[in-house]
């Protein structure tokens, strides 16, 4: 199975282009850039330099969420154009999942971190189960000081991401004997775990339902639901 697998969910973008288990080619960019402009030429480009046209390719995996608002709309949209028009299987997988996934060599529980602004952060606990990355707590949009009295119960987890710095202080407060994690390649999202990820997860049933999992409402969304009752869910993603 060939998989082309998409992550444009926070500031870097990593796109890869894997055949079971072996990476054919993989593109990361980690300065701040416009995703809409530069997604489709990476991803063209990529599949050109690894010698395949759009057609051999398999599976597409992309990042769900949670993460940018934008970021997340410009993955999930190019991934759903691709497997419609492509006529090929479609796979949504965790942001923080896939961020976590880097952590291949650590025991225990991984904490994988977006910071959501006004110390509230993205999150999760996931953890490696006889080589196999598990969800031991589901993603959640939480405020910090929260999230680190419910870690309070483990004797040592495993910090990752590259918004952890933020809240080190915090972290390191509460938490002394808590890990950072201090590997540059694992801060930041792998286009290859990302692939790996969705090569063992099931595909998309619905391409034209598929989602980008934000875990919070938009501020404009927020204050119109304030006054108005939608009769659909995900009302505004859905307009």
């Amino acid at each position: 199975m060939r998989i082309l697998a998409i992550d444009t969910s926070n500031q870097t973008l990593t796109v890869a282009v894997c055949e079971e288990k072996k990476i054919i080619g993989q593109y990361t960019i980690t300065v701040k850039r416009n995703h809409s402009l530069t997604l489709m030429p990476a991803i063209t480009q990529l599949v050109k330099d690894v010698g395949l046209a759009p057609k051999d390719i398999d599976r597409i995996v992309v990042a769900q969420g949670p993460g940018s608002y934008t970021g997340l709309r410009i993955g999930v949209t190019t991934a759903k154009t691709l497997a419609y028009t492509l006529k090929k299987e479609l796979v949504g997988i965790s942001s923080l999942k896939a961020l976590a996934a880097n952590c291949v060599t650590i025991k225990g529980p991984i904490i994988p971190i977006f910071d959501a602004r006004r110390n509230n952060v993205y999150t999760g606990i996931y953890e490696y189960t006889e080589g196999t990355l598990t969800t031991v707590m589901a993603d959640r949009h939480i405020a910090m000081d929260e999230w680190l009295e419910q870690l309070k119960k483990y004797t040592e987890v495993y910090f990752v991401g590259e918004d952890v710095e933020k809240f080190r202080s915090q972290i390191e407060s509460v938490l002394p004997t808590a890990k950072i994690n201090e590997i540059p390649q694992w801060q930041i999202p792998n286009g290859a775990s990302l692939a790996e990820l969705g090569r063992l997860a099931e595909a998309e049933s619905d391409v034209h339902h598929f989602l980008p999992n934000y875990l919070k409402r938009v501020e404009a969304e927020e204050n119109w639901l304030k006054d108005h009752t939608p009769e659909v869910e995900n009302y505004v993603e859905k307009i």
